[in-house]
């Protein structure tokens, strides 16, 4: 075993510096570039630098794992990407962002228990479900004609999201919350009706609504149980993935939205990163 943990350090060492070398290229190539590069696409890389720094920081002081870095880098090199138009980079960072954050969560579950077995507990399976139907709602939604595939992606994201905030925690037992994100969501639904949604869409899109506001209800309630800094983490993730769908929705159905891919990914991302760390941190512990 010391063996291995060894291997693991010099591995974690090298991906890190991989990763600053990575950083000051970008750096270098901005500061040389920018004044060829347009300031809006200026402001956007100097950003995603930013992030990337804060994340590498972040990792060498042990705040976060590699693979949340990786989660966080991916995450912001794909909002970059998307809103300046470089696709063929874009499908790349857009599923690696999940990738990442998939295995960051396999990654903590892969700590040795007392009798030196390795095991998934509940909330991990329901993470790594409402992950993996992530991961498959962003490589559906890049492609043309699979809206709908997409959309029940993420709504089976949002149903095991639903169920993990349930582990421990009694069922929608904020009722303030329960109420506020039902109206938002009920309004943000009559605003897409009167704006235009598709006949064909309404019933798909009233269920999908009606998923995320019951799970951003559930995440605040469970905030309210725990009355942790994780789970307010994770009540705060559950709120952005809420107003990312409702910028998609709108820049979809209703009207278009400047810059809509940079403000639609970067609340998606921001909030795909609370939720998972805040649940890695809660669930680190004693294992179930």
């Amino acid at each position: 075993m010391p063996d291995s943990f060894r291997a693991v350090s010099r591995f974690r060492s090298w991906g890190w510096g991989v990763q600053l070398l990575a950083w000051l290229a970008g750096l270098v190539w901005l500061l040389a570039a920018s004044a060829e590069v347009p300031m809006p696409a200026r402001w956007i890389w100097g950003i995603t630098l930013l992030i990337f720094l804060g994340a590498l920081i972040a990792t060498w002081r042990g705040k976060i794992s590699a693979w949340e870095a990786l989660m966080i880098e991916a995450g912001a090199l794909a909002t970059a990407t998307s809103a300046l138009g470089l696709f063929h980079w874009h499908v790349i960072a857009k599923p690696a962002a999940m990738v990442f954050a998939i295995a960051a969560v396999v990654a903590d579950a892969c700590q040795p228990s007392a009798g030196g077995t390795f095991r998934l507990n509940s909330s991990e399976r329901w993470l790594l479900g409402a992950l993996l139907g992530s991961l498959a709602g962003d490589v559906f939604l890049m492609a043309q004609g699979l809206f709908i595939p997409g959309l029940v992606s993420f709504l089976v994201a949002h149903l095991c999201y639903i169920a993990l905030f349930h582990v421990g925690v009694p069922w929608l037992a904020h009722r303030l919350a329960l109420a506020a994100t039902v109206l938002l969501g009920l309004g943000m639904y009559a605003f897409l009706w009167q704006g235009g949604l598709p006949a064909e869409l309404r019933v798909p899109v009233a269920v999908y609504v009606l998923a995320i506001a019951l799970m951003a209800a559930q995440a605040w309630a469970r905030w309210r149980q725990l009355a942790s800094r994780s789970a307010l983490c994770v009540a705060l993730g559950a709120s952005c993935f809420m107003l990312s769908d409702s910028l998609l929705a709108t820049n979809r159905f209703v009207q278009p939205l400047p810059w809509a891919s940079l403000w639609v990914l970067a609340t998606y991302y921001l909030a795909q990163a609370l939720i998972v760390m805040g649940m890695l941190r809660s669930m680190r512990g004693p294992r179930r």
